[in-house]
């Protein structure tokens, strides 16, 4: 009986535990459903039907993409077969460290423990973060990766950050935008360590032109020319662009509609797969902006990262379609959500102390209300988006 309290008392105090029950309850959520749909929801189907070629020995069947993501759909289907398990497994895995990276870069950035749950807590119960997490498409290890990578960095791990830059690279050609949040992070505070910094910036494409004949390998059986293989997806990434594609892809949408776009875009039914960011957090992307950048010019780290971690995922996003016209997509914004849930549980945790310290009065009990109804809001529009809906019905649909 006292070893029994010994370990209690020891979670209690251990960093590591809320943040671990969070993880088994994020990890039992999509395992519930992982089955569900029998059937390929929305992109999944080009990229199932890449793995099945692959598996075949046929190669890829769409090598306008990088084989990372795709090599790792492989995997789940030589383990468990071509089935919704198969799919999905390795996503659902990603998606989970994602939720544990997020964590730990609030850690590195010097935000409270509170703060960094509160934060790890919006990104797990936010509906586009968790239905992404459950799809085999390419961007939950672009995300992934990219995360590592921020994580390695802010731990002073540039070269090996570098490496990550360049499997989310590798993973889907949109994760290179990372090294652009860290640049500009290292320019603005940190400007140590030059010559490991410059093996950060140099390991990014060396390890993005190095590794790519390697998950080459796997998808095609051969090794390939890298620099061929870059040009050719250079070449048809120019291809799709609003001018020519859309009239026939109804869900394009230019960037700035990303974030004051209130249409659910479903992909499926029966689950409900919505492509929309919770309300709750929709609502106040701009705020959380904002506010982080009132903590950036205050000197606050966690508020600069989180504000460049937007701009260089989000906001580049738009002379980038000015300039080429390239055709974008809303759930493109799905790399950018940790930030956002950093500026939320940055606010959220300062209203808790703004209750704690104030002994009397209603701006206390303010305070404290708004991040309860928050809160409850939040998982609200979660039970209500989110695929986990099948199992008591949803009102939607």
């Amino acid at each position: 009986m006292r070893k029994v309290r010994r370990l209690l008392k020891w979670l209690g105090e251990w960093e590591y535990t809320w943040l671990c029950l969070l993880v088994v309850i994020v990890l039992a959520m999509h395992l519930s459903i992982i089955m569900l749909p029998d059937k390929p929801v929305f992109d999944e189907a080009h990229y199932i039907n890449d793995a099945r070629s692959i598996l075949d020995g046929k190669g890829d069947i769409r090598p306008e993409h990088p084989t990372l993501s795709k090599d790792f759909i492989v995997a789940g289907m030589f383990l468990f077969g071509d089935n919704p398990l198969g799919w999905r497994f390795f996503p659902v895995i990603l998606g989970v460290i994602s939720i544990v990276l997020l964590y730990l870069i609030c850690r590195q950035l010097s935000m409270s423990r509170r703060a960094s749950f509160l934060a790890t807590f919006l990104l797990a119960f936010e509906n586009l973060t968790f239905t992404f997490s459950g799809m085999a498409m390419l961007d939950v290890p672009c995300l992934t990766f990219t995360l590592l990578a921020f994580w390695l960095y802010l731990r002073g791990n540039y070269p090996l950050a570098g490496v990550a830059v360049g499997l989310s690279a590798l993973a889907k050609l949109n994760g290179a935008l990372a090294i652009f949040a860290i640049l500009l992070h290292w320019l603005i505070v940190r400007r140590d360590r030059l010559w490991e910094f410059v093996g950060l910036v140099v390991f990014a494409p060396i390890s993005f032109v190095f590794l790519m004949p390697l998950f080459d390998f796997v998808t095609f059986g051969r090794l390939t020319n890298p620099l061929e293989r870059i040009l050719y997806m250079l070449k048809q990434d120019s291809t799709l662009t609003f001018a020519n594609l859309s009239a026939t892809t109804p869900y394009a949408q230019r960037p700035i509609e990303w974030i004051f776009r209130l249409d659910l875009t479903p992909y499926t039914f029966q689950p409900n797969y919505l492509g929309v960011i919770s309300y709750s957090v929709l609502i106040l992307i701009v705020p959380s902006v904002i506010y982080m950048l009132a903590k950036a010019i205050r000197r606050n780290e966690a508020g600069l990262f989180g504000l460049l971690w937007f701009a260089s995922t989000y906001l580049l996003w738009m002379p980038a379609v000015l300039i080429t016209d390239r055709i974008t997509y809303p759930y493109y914004i799905y790399p950018t959500i940790g930030a956002i849930c950093i500026g939320l549980g940055m606010g959220l945790s300062q209203l808790v102390r703004v209750w704690e310290i104030r002994r009397a009065g209603k701006l206390r009990w303010v305070a404290i209300s708004v991040v309860g109804v928050f809160l409850l809001i939040h998982i609200a529009a979660f039970v209500i988006l989110s695929p986990l809906s099948y199992w008591w019905g949803t009102p939607l649909f």
